[in-house]
């Protein structure tokens, strides 16, 4: 009997278990040739700009892959999640305590923005050309959405369409009402339960296959954004970029990492470390969107149970977007003061909160934080919707921060959301991130830790029902 309650024959799976470790090893050299192509990316961007621009499909098309796999991996998640739960109240539970999170952790974003905009004052001693003043003006055309768009776009067209258009808010509300609906089918649903269980490991299976074509994608990406941008543009917005990057590693490390440590006991550094092959991957593709299957599987292995862990990262997604709120914070403050225009505090407050409502759903897009910095800036103050194309040139290397700054704190929504729950299994969260409970990468699926909470809720229900 394992720490996980599971029975093994050590001499009988000795052989068995060999291979899944060779398997286990050649991933770990996969990710080394990840950062080698990430280095060399970036050298022919700097010696040959010209031909690294056109390397960019190579990264558009890793990127397009993955995103192929999010909607059929978030339905089989939500679905086995919250099929297998007996009340739906708790599915109730979990979503309310994760909206509300969100918002709280987005105004503490917003508020930290602010402040260290309006201390480092980045953009003045900018000047803005006419060729500027048009990429901010294009920047700008059809980036706003109302709220009632919003809302009715999470309703797909038809039941299909919302795995075929890509959309995680649609694709979350078509497996929310499969779950209940299965839930509500009590017995009777257990066979579809069971195929839909053999339908993930198949789709965690291409996902692990496709992961082999990470290091081609991550040259082409980081090649072509290198190339497009050079250095004169690093250098002369470098202020903006640098404060950006401090303000984002102060709010994960400081913000979220005392949060963390205080409500569920967890170091952030070993959190982000268990994570780490993640957070290279968004780095070298600057999608956050790249890594949001895998999110899924690691903290179902981590020991948070499927309905948390189903909810709460795709709705994150869309809602928890921590990194974009410091960017439209500090990018507006920047093209104000570029501009020669600074906000006023009222004007600062009014601006941004229409920008965090806007920006809904823009989390895993590349240049999606640009558009609605642009779109919100047109409805405020559209004065200053030229300056944005002062921003444009670096907007792809301020991306990066932004979607590992979401990422972070979407994998500490979940643990934060599973511990008020009590949907996580806080033994196996330390023999994971120990080390002691390595993640499988060639399945991507863990058949027994996942379903520790679930299942030892369960025994808890049936021994209070005998008597014990």
């Amino acid at each position: 009997m394992d720490s996980r309650g599971v029975h093994r024959d050590v001499d009988t799976h000795q052989h068995e278990e060999d291979p899944v470790a060779a398997r286990r090893d050649r991933t770990h050299y996969l990710y080394l040739a990840v950062i080698g192509a990430v280095l060399l990316g970036i050298a022919v961007g700097f010696l040959a700009p010209g031909v690294a621009v056109e390397l960019k499909p190579l990264g558009t098309g890793f990127v397009n892959l993955i995103k192929m796999m999010i909607s059929p991996i978030i339905f089989c998640t939500i679905v086995l999640g919250v099929g297998s739960v007996r009340k739906a109240a708790k599915v109730g539970a979990v979503g309310g305590l994760a909206l509300g999170y969100f918002l709280l952790m987005s105004t503490v974003a917003l508020a930290i923005g602010l402040l260290v905009g309006n201390i480092l004052e980045p953009g003045s001693g900018l000047h803005l050309t006419k060729e500027l003043a048009e990429a901010g003006a294009k920047q700008a055309e059809g980036a706003s959405e109302s709220t009632p768009d919003f809302l009715l776009g999470i309703i797909p067209t038809t039941i299909v369409s919302a795995f075929t258009e890509g959309e995680v808010l649609q694709t979350l509300l078509v497996a929310l009402l499969a779950g209940f609906a299965l839930q509500a089918m009590g017995s009777a649903g257990e066979p579809v339960l069971r195929g839909i269980g053999h339908i993930q490991r198949l789709v965690f299976r291409i996902l692990a296959m496709i992961m082999w074509a990470a290091p081609v994608g991550a040259f082409g990406a980081i090649a072509a954004v290198v190339g497009a941008t050079g250095a004169a543009a690093l250098k002369s917005l470098a202020v903006i970029m640098i404060g950006f990057y401090l303000t984002c590693a102060i709010f994960v490390f400081v913000v979220l990492g005392t949060i963390l440590r205080l409500v569920a006991g967890i170091n952030i550094w070993t959190l982000l470390k268990y994570l780490g092959r993640e957070f290279l991957l968004i780095l070298s593709t600057s999608s956050s969107e790249s890594a949001l299957p895998r999110l899924i599987a690691k903290m179902e292995h981590l020991g948070v149970s499927k309905p948390v862990v189903g909810i709460t990262v795709p709705t994150g997604y869309s809602f928890n977007l921590d990194g974009t709120a410091i960017y439209l914070t500090m990018a507006s403050l920047f093209v104000a003061e570029a501009m020669g225009d600074p906000l006023s505090v009222g004007e600062q407050i009014s601006l941004l909160v229409f920008m965090i409502i806007a920006s809904k759903g823009a989390a895993g897009v590349t240049g999606a934080g640009l558009a609605t910095l642009a779109g919100g800036l047109q409805s405020h103050r559209p004065e200053l919707v030229d300056g944005v194309g002062l921003i444009v040139g670096i907007d792809r290397f301020m991306s990066e921060a932004r979607a590992l700054t979401n990422f972070a704190g979407n994998a500490v929504a979940t643990v934060l959301v599973g511990t008020w729950t009590k949907e996580i299994d806080k033994e196996r969260v330390a023999e994971v991130l120990a080390g002691r409970v390595p993640f499988d990468e060639t399945t991507l699926v863990d058949d027994h830790g996942a379903a520790v909470p679930e299942q030892r809720a369960e025994d808890g229900e049936e021994k209070a029902r005998a008597g014990v």
